[in-house]
């Protein structure tokens, strides 16, 4: 399928909103496609709630550090273009044996500032921003808190990724609480969990600390999204909740029964 075309599947599986993910095609050099995108959404009554993408802050020298917030900066155009309130971009990446506790609160400053000056220039045209928690560095909620914390913007907060956490070996539902007052959106996720003394083979990933992962059709896996959904629905939160699947299975078999799984799941 193109990204148009899920548009119109999403429609037909009785979804409000889709994000927007510019993995497999792009749009900043594609104005045409913005505009289809948006008119497919409009012909199916789909809101396109977020723009998501990459970003890293750390790494490089002072010119490479402000050449990567203007690009981002113009990421944010992309996202008014395609009429989205929200945007999602990432903002560290490091190798596995540079993600220490220390290291994150040395970058930290860093982070802020261009945290910061990115939310400032997305506040006037109505985009709230937010980091997601993901890709090892910055996935902890405890980091997530104390960048939200010191970035200190109305219109910054979090992706939450329910099932991400368990990448970085936390506790779910201990990261989930921990992380909700921050939510800006939230991405329903599930995962088959083995511990590291039970290698189950090809088609699995590890944890940052050993332990096995591997995507599952929401509901099907090990991680409690019974007592997850519990907490998100007593929590007052507004926003959109998306479904993200990562299994093994043809992806509109798993997309349509984690959909209905997730619609269950709530009503009870």
């Amino acid at each position: 399928m193109t990204i148009v075309d899920v548009i119109g599947w999403a429609a037909e599986h009785g979804c409000e909103h889709i994000e927007i993910v510019p993995i497999g095609f792009t749009l900043e050099d594609n104005p045409r496609l913005i505009e289809d995108i948006r008119r497919k959404a409009e012909q199916c009554n789909i809101v396109l709630s977020n723009y998501l993408i990459k970003a890293n802050f750390v790494g490089g020298d002072e010119s490479q550090y402000e050449a990567e917030i203007t690009r981002v900066k113009r990421q944010v155009d992309i996202a008014v273009a395609l009429g989205v309130t929200q945007m999602r971009h990432d903002v560290a990446h490091r190798p596995i044996g540079e993600t220490t506790l220390r290291q994150f609160y040395t970058d930290l400053p860093r982070l802020t500032e261009a945290c910061r000056r990115i939310s400032d220039y997305a506040q006037p045209f109505g985009i709230r921003t937010s980091v997601e928690n993901h890709g090892v560095y910055i996935q902890h909620s405890e980091r997530i808190e104390a960048l939200i914390h010191a970035v200190e913007r109305g219109n910054f907060g979090t992706t939450l990724d329910i099932g991400n956490f368990l990448c970085v070996d936390e506790n779910p539902a201990a990261a989930v609480k921990r992380s909700l007052p921050f939510a800006a959106m939230i991405h329903l996720k599930d995962f088959y969990y083995r511990p590291s003394y039970r290698n189950p083979g090809e088609g699995w990933f590890q944890t940052a600390n050993g332990n096995y992962l591997r995507g599952a059709i929401f509901g099907q896996g090990d991680v409690d999204v019974w007592e997850l959904l519990r907490m998100i629905k007593s929590s007052g939160y507004e926003g959109d909740l998306s479904l993200e699947f990562e299994g093994k299975e043809a992806c509109e078999y798993g997309t349509r029964i984690g959909l209905q799984n997730i619609r269950t799941l709530l009503e009870q």
